[in-house]
């Protein structure tokens, strides 16, 4: 039957028609709606009719598959694009146009923050105050100094560690707990001390910008900029969701509507978006240099535009088009802030917290059979190359495991002077750009398939430290001492 359908006209609405006709039993809505679920791939509607039409449900299939390859984009978009045509048409009808007479408040401000002369300024504002001065200073500077200064190295780890040597003799068994990688002296210290706050103050920020409406706005702002790397705006939640946790935001480039835009995300998000967590690290290691933060910024801002457009170049597909509903601007509500963050504390902790446990064993296990050192020692190659101490290797090894687990390695290394600030900043933008941490790289695996996880990983490992090399090797030639 799909070679029926060819040279009728409309393949999508011939397609309805035809799925139309071979449903035959009664599911409470029309079938008109049954088969634009169908053909948008609901997975109930579709488990449904399998279960109670078997004999129809091959055809059906069929009839589907054939309509998708008649579009580059997935059929749900198409449809999205039909209904919105279709509403504009009946507005057009419906309604009269009469000039306004005067914009509201509301209405003003959400223009300014569309218009670029206007709306970057606004978004830098909020960059300024909300991630900086509120993640960055409050939270991974304030917080993170109290709680592990305070709590963690005059009270927690010194008594804890007091009471394993009480009543564990066995020194190689006691490090797996209380040692300089032990799961209470490092990996619950990392969790807590380090990556708690610097989250905790990230998901308040995201909270109060999403509950005002502001996202949207911003996807309207940076479409024209996006689609210069084969995005559009609609890639700004899950790049800003990336911030947060790039795990769930590579989850959430199913949103995008075609396989090229997924697939230019997902490499975007493992290689320069960096996790809250490892960007409250980063932002408190250079804390006091505002030189190296811009020279971070502006190496990981333009590596994730050279990506980006080399990307679009590269992979074949139509340039991706774009709408989005705006909602209007409102104040943001407590409850809601409130809300929002305990859920993603709560996801985000519940995966981080076992994967520091996890990662503390394995390194523990590592020592004892000294594949630790084996792997250290390998990783001191690049790390020599690219200018700083063999110690770092250490922390890129942590990186394995997870980015901001790695940048918590660097902030011990900063802690005990063994860095300049050149080395620094090298140290920082080559972490930012490392592998992504195990738990994404299995999402990337998951979403993108295999063959494309870990070829994304792999070029990701090597490009940075290419980046690494050649940011020091400017700072050598060109004499620059932060």
């Amino acid at each position: 039957m799909p070679e029926e359908l060819e040279n009728r006209g409309d393949i999508l609405e011939i397609s309805l028609e035809t799925i139309e006709g071979l449903l035959k039993e009664d599911y409470g809505i029309s079938r008109r709606s049954i088969g634009l679920l169908l053909l948008q791939e609901d997975e109930e509607i579709t488990a449904q009719v399998k279960s109670r039409e078997p004999e129809n449900y091959k055809l059906i299939v069929e009839i589907i598959n054939h309509s998708k390859e008649h579009y580059h984009e997935p059929l749900s978009y198409i449809i999205s694009l039909r209904r919105q045509e279709e509403t504009n048409d009946i507005l057009s009808r419906a309604l009269q146009y009469q000039p306004a007479t005067g914009l509201s408040f509301k209405e003003k401000l959400s223009r300014i923050m569309i218009n670029p002369l206007t709306g970057i300024p606004i978004l830098l504002v909020i960059l300024y105050y909300g991630l900086y001065k509120f993640v960055g200073k409050f939270g991974a500077g304030v917080l993170v100094d109290f709680i592990e200064k305070n709590i963690f190295e005059k009270s927690i780890n010194p008594w804890i560690t007091h009471i394993f040597v009480s009543f564990l003799p066995w020194q190689r068994f006691r490090e797996l707990f209380v040692g300089e990688y032990g799961m209470i002296t490092l990996g619950v210290r990392y969790a807590v001390a380090l990556i708690f706050p610097i989250v905790t103050t990230f998901f308040i920020a995201f909270a109060i910008i999403e509950d005002t409406g502001y996202l949207p706005r911003l996807a309207l702002l940076i479409d024209r900029l996006f689609k210069k790397i084969g995005l559009t705006g609609r890639a700004v939640i899950p790049m800003v969701l990336g911030l947060g946790c790039s795990t769930m935001a590579t989850m959430v480039t199913r949103t995008l509507p075609t396989k090229r835009e997924r697939i230019i995300a997902t490499i975007l998000l493992a290689l320069a978006i960096p996790c809250s967590a490892q960007l409250g690290v980063i932002l408190s290691l250079l804390h006091g240099t505002s030189k190296g933060l811009l020279i971070w910024a502006g190496v990981v801002s333009l590596v994730f535009l050279f990506i980006g457009f080399l990307s679009s170049k590269i992979l074949p597909g139509d340039s991706p088009s774009f709408y989005m509903e705006v909602p209007p601007l409102r104040l943001p509500k407590l409850f809601n802030v409130f809300i929002k963050t305990y859920s993603r504390v709560k996801w985000y902790f519940a995966e981080i917290f076992p994967m520091f446990i996890l990662a503390s064993i394995i390194i523990w296990i590592g020592q004892l059979t000294g594949l630790f050192v084996i792997f250290t020692r390998v990783l001191e190659y690049p790390v020599r190359w690219i200018g700083l101490p063999d110690k770092t290797a250490v922390a890129f090894l942590f990186g394995f495991f997870r980015r901001d687990y790695g940048a918590g390695g660097l902030y011990d290394i900063k802690k005990a002077g063994l860095f300049s600030t050149n080395q620094l900043v090298v140290a920082c933008v080559t972490l930012t750009l490392f592998l992504p941490c195990i738990a994404q790289f299995l999402m990337n695996a998951k979403e993108r398939g295999w063959k494309t996880g870990i070829a994304i990983s792999v070029f990701i490992l090597f490009f940075s430290f290419f980046v690494g090399f050649l940011l020091n090797s400017i700072f050598n030639i060109s004499g620059v001492h932060l």
